[in-house]
């Protein structure tokens, strides 16, 4: 393996392609309508938001949120969606985002310790088609910490969809304190405690690729710190994952 090989990549950050343009220009008020804590560490919370004119989403994609001061200071952050991509009705629909309580972070500080059901946020989406699955074709998903969050709407879909194609998920945290989402994953999902076990290995990765991969092969979807991805995609073009069947988000 040379030095030189970069895989195609989008970052989880502004600037990353929109799926519609009209959705993505307009603001719209969210109410939020649930709170819940994600990891035994305290430090991941989903937050459920009643969108009223939300008209869906495709798994992976993600949103834009905006708090308004009463000072009229704004601050806002791009945030993948964790839900399911469900019908949305004449009301509108419903959604979550799961969040990391990143210290001195000013959203995600205000919704960790201040927001409360009933409160009232701004988001404008869904974004980006780049890391969009549609759920048709076998997806292997690799994430670390809350990248995880997009991987989850990806896998809670596919079971809604009774798994009409093979899916199998690596999730790597740095213990089982730390994990998102502990209850949630199945036969389907290899979780990789780095405290305890190391880093994501090829030796996770081997059964699943070659003679190990589906008929057709694997589409593959990676998040994470920009050190896992770089480390998670060299290990699948290592393993005779297709460079052009990758498709990457990042942050930090």
């Amino acid at each position: 393996m040379t030095g030189t090989f970069v895989p195609p990549t989008r970052f989880a950050v502004p600037g990353r392609i929109e799926v519609s343009e009209r959705a993505a220009a307009q603001w719209q008020r969210a109410v939020v309508v649930d709170v819940r804590r994600e990891n035994a560490a305290g430090t991941v919370s989903s937050f459920r938001l009643k969108v009223p004119h939300w008209h869906g989403h495709l798994p992976g994609q993600h949103l834009m949120l905006r708090l308004t001061a009463q000072d009229g200071y704004v601050a806002q952050r791009h945030y993948s969606i964790a839900s399911p991509p469900r019908d949305a009705g004449p009301g509108g629909g419903e959604i979550e985002l799961t969040l990391d309580h990143v210290p001195g972070g000013e959203v995600s500080g205000h919704l960790h310790t201040v927001a409360r059901v009933g409160d009232v946020v701004e988001v404008r989406g869904p974004l980006s088609g780049f890391f969009a699955w549609p759920g048709d074709r076998p997806a292997l998903l690799l994430g670390a910490g809350s990248g995880v969050v997009p991987l989850m709407s990806m896998l809670r879909h596919w079971r809604e969809a009774a798994r009409p194609v093979p899916l199998r998920l690596l999730v790597s945290a740095r213990t089982q304190e730390d994990l998102i989402y502990p209850d949630e994953y199945g036969d389907e999902t290899t979780v990789v405690l780095t405290r305890t076990e190391g880093r994501l290995s090829a030796e996770h990765l081997a059964p699943l690729l070659g003679a190990g991969q589906p008929p057709g092969g694997w589409e593959a979807y990676i998040c994470g710190s920009n050190g896992f991805a770089e480390h998670a995609s060299r290990l699948l073009v290592t393993g005779g994952q297709p460079v052009d069947r990758i498709r990457i988000e990042r942050f930090g």
